[in-house]
């Protein structure tokens, strides 16, 4: 079974509806995005936040201070990267911030899921051609690389909803992450988030 994150939290009402559903993971996105949070509201919604839902924070074109100031005041247990992101890089935030790192990867060809699979990231999330647009991930590409040696366990994003999480689902990634998917009038729609959790989970855990 795959576990769940839900991305792009940032109202009280978001943190109320993932402390009934539990999904896995949250995400707070702290890259330019109309979902984009400031430091100060994160660390109010993490207050608010099940403990044993593990929150994750997102970057891209964040400076390397920005991503260890953020993670020095408690409010994410793992780092997702998105950008063309050198090993070296992942290695040194890891030793700096000792969080796991979750290395993102828009993925226009097959050759970029293959690229991922010696990262040094802890985990790797394979998302569509543009990160947070709702558009859908090309499986054809993920199944010409499962073909091709491509073995490792993998985070999911691009476009899943209620409508294509089945599909999603035939791949048993390890965890499937949903951000407009889950989304009503720019917003988190609780009974979207529920639909997605039972779909997935069977039932709430």
């Amino acid at each position: 079974m795959s576990l769940v994150k839900f991305c792009g939290l940032f109202r009280d009402e978001d943190i109320a509806y993932v402390n009934k559903l539990k999904p896995d993971f949250i995400g707070f996105v702290f890259a330019e995005s109309r979902r984009k949070i400031s430091i100060e509201k994160s660390l109010h919604l993490k207050s608010m936040l099940d403990k044993n839902i593990k929150s994750v924070g997102v970057f891209l074109n964040n400076t390397y201070d920005e991503i260890v100031n953020i993670c020095s005041q408690n409010i994410i247990d793992i780092i997702q990267i998105h950008g063309n992101i050198s090993d070296e890089f992942i290695n040194e935030i890891k030793l700096k911030t000792n969080m796991p790192v979750i290395l993102a990867a828009n993925i226009t060809e097959v050759n970029n899921i293959l690229a991922l699979e010696k990262s040094k990231a802890d985990y790797v999330l394979l998302d569509s051609k543009k990160a947070g647009s709702g558009r859908q991930f090309d499986y054809n590409l993920l199944n010409q690389a499962l073909k091709n040696g491509f073995t490792r366990q993998y985070f999911i994003a691009g476009g899943i909803n209620i409508n294509n999480i089945e599909e999603v689902m035939k791949y048993n990634p390890y965890c499937i992450d949903i951000s407009s998917g889950i989304e009503k009038d720019g917003v988190k729609d609780y009974y979207l988030m529920e639909e997605i959790i039972k779909k997935i989970k069977g039932v709430y855990q």
